[in-house]
């Protein structure tokens, strides 16, 4: 496991760090998104999107669960904020391992089905618009993107 911190002062840099994110992908990455309410894990999330390609806007899955978004390969969104104890197969496997990225916010509630490799972010409110940035790797295959976002 290798780890990185990146600070952000607004929600352009946020934006910014996402787009180099996303730009990082392949099919297949999975990254999963940790942080309080407000940390800005969708901001993340739409800068990846940006760096995928992603045209449409891209807003928080909170009550639907999950949304996908096409651009250069799918995105798939999703929050499992509710679905703490919840033991009922929802498919996102076949998402994990398929031909897009997936990020998943609070990815806690869902621990038993996330694999082995993927990629960690903590996401810390320093400030009002100031956000501290753990990544880590989980995996070789998630190595890159610490070496690459330093």
């Amino acid at each position: 496991m290798k780890e990185i911190k990146v600070y952000s002062n607004s929600i352009e840099e946020t934006h910014a760090l996402g787009k180099r994110i996303g730009e990082l992908c392949d099919e297949g990455t999975l990254i999963l998104l940790d942080g309080d309410l407000g940390a800005g894990k969708t901001t993340l999330t739409q800068g990846i999107a940006k760096g995928l390609g992603v045209k449409r806007n891209v807003t928080s899955p909170t009550f639907t669960i999950q949304k996908i978004y096409r651009g250069n390969m799918p995105l798939y969104h999703i929050d499992a904020y509710r679905l703490e104890g919840m033991n009922q197969d929802l498919g996102f496997e076949e998402y994990m391992d398929g031909d897009g990225v997936t990020v998943i916010e609070w990815a806690g509630f869902i621990q038993d089905l996330i694999p082995e490799e993927y990629l960690e972010i903590k996401i810390s409110l320093l400030e009002e618009n100031q956000r501290c940035f753990t990544i880590r790797s989980h995996g070789d295959r998630y190595d890159r993107f610490t070496e690459e976002l330093k």
